[in-house]
């Protein structure tokens, strides 16, 4: 009980601390109740948590209805922090990954939000990363060198490619949101050189997004069923994904391990750019579901592959999460920070 405060204050208070924070990706939005946390060991507890698949609903205005009407009747949230990718303009967040355009105005007014935070979802991710226990994770590359202080890279394939760095200071960390998965794709054997040439016959550009995401991976196999010169059977990645795990389509197991191989090498050079000593965060949508194809992949030799870095690299380890509700506590804590 807090002396000198009333019942009434009390419960005012608390409505106050709590708000919705949500992470938003092209196939699942994740909603939570949060409010901030006292002891400072994390930013916000997540009261109650949801995931929505985004196909199943016409807006994010809906999700987010639903949401609350599922709160206690007592609970009321007038401010929103949104993890998303994509940026803001005017009144509306762009990206085309999304399965729905999103207005802020119409999120304002349909739930009574006084304040809606946008922030970038990998952003979000990379800062909620300062809070992950090891035991979340899972051991792509680890080292015997005691972990140092530095840049660490979040970064994953979903419905698209994001990335993200945190960058440790004083009183906080800073993240750095980037657009790193429209990088030119750089293919690293004579295979991927084939590949490349057949993705750009049709399109000017070819980036990283193009084959490493979920969209990419079917790229991969289309590709690779033109170079086999045989029909493509399957028309979604979760098909290609199913059907590499289970080998019952050579082309989709090819496409898989390319995709691997490709993961490796850009993670690599992403390392070197950033000069990522504080380690790796490999996130995102696919990566979970194919955690022992990648760990018996050419990931870690490609991650290596870069000449006279191959010491650096040696030194950086790099861990898979689960993405979960990190999204949400990350848009939570940047809000609540003032940087969205």
């Amino acid at each position: 009980m807090v002396e000198g405060v009333s019942h009434n204050a009390r419960e005012f208070l608390a409505q106050e601390a709590m708000f919705l924070a949500a992470d938003v990706g092209g196939t699942h939005a994740r909603i939570g109740l949060v409010s901030r946390e006292p002891d400072g060991t994390r930013p916000v507890t997540v009261l109650q948590y949801h995931r929505y698949a985004c196909a199943d609903w016409p807006s994010l205005t809906a999700v987010l209805q639903d949401f609350v009407g599922q709160l206690d009747h007592s609970v009321h949230v007038n401010r929103c922090a949104v993890a998303s990718a994509g940026y803001v303009l005017g009144d509306a967040i762009v990206n085309d990954n999304l399965p729905w355009p999103v207005s802020i105005r119409d999120i304002r007014d349909s739930l009574g939000i006084e304040q809606l935070a946008v922030v970038n979802d990998f952003e979000a991710v990379a800062y909620a990363t300062q809070f992950l226990h090891q035991a979340d994770t899972t051991p792509v590359i680890a080292t015997d060198a005691a972990p140092a202080e530095g840049p660490v890279l979040v970064m994953g394939p979903g419905t698209g490619l994001g990335s993200a760095v945190l960058l440790p200071g004083k009183p906080h960390a800073t993240v750095l949101a980037t657009e790193a998965g429209q990088i030119a794709l750089a293919p690293g054997n004579e295979r991927e050189i084939e590949i490349l040439r057949y993705l750009a016959r049709d399109r000017e550009y070819v980036s990283f997004e193009h084959a490493l995401s979920g969209p990419g991976l079917l790229n991969l196999y289309r590709a690779l069923c033109a170079l086999r010169d045989q029909a493509p059977l399957l028309s979604l990645p979760s098909q290609v994904t199913q059907a590499a795990l289970d080998r019952s389509d050579q082309a989709a197991v090819e496409a898989l391990d390319v995709f691997c191989g490709l993961l490796g090498s850009f993670v690599g050079d992403l390392c070197l750019l950033y000069g990522a000593r504080g380690g790796v965060f490999l996130a995102g949508g696919i990566l979970p579901q194919i955690r022992e194809v990648l760990l018996a992949s050419s990931f870690r030799q490609r991650f290596f592959n870069k000449g006279v870095m191959r010491a650096f690299l040696q030194q950086v380890p790099v861990r898979l999460m689960e993405h979960g509700q990190h999204g949400v506590i990350g848009a939570a804590g940047l809000y609540l920070d003032g940087r969205t």
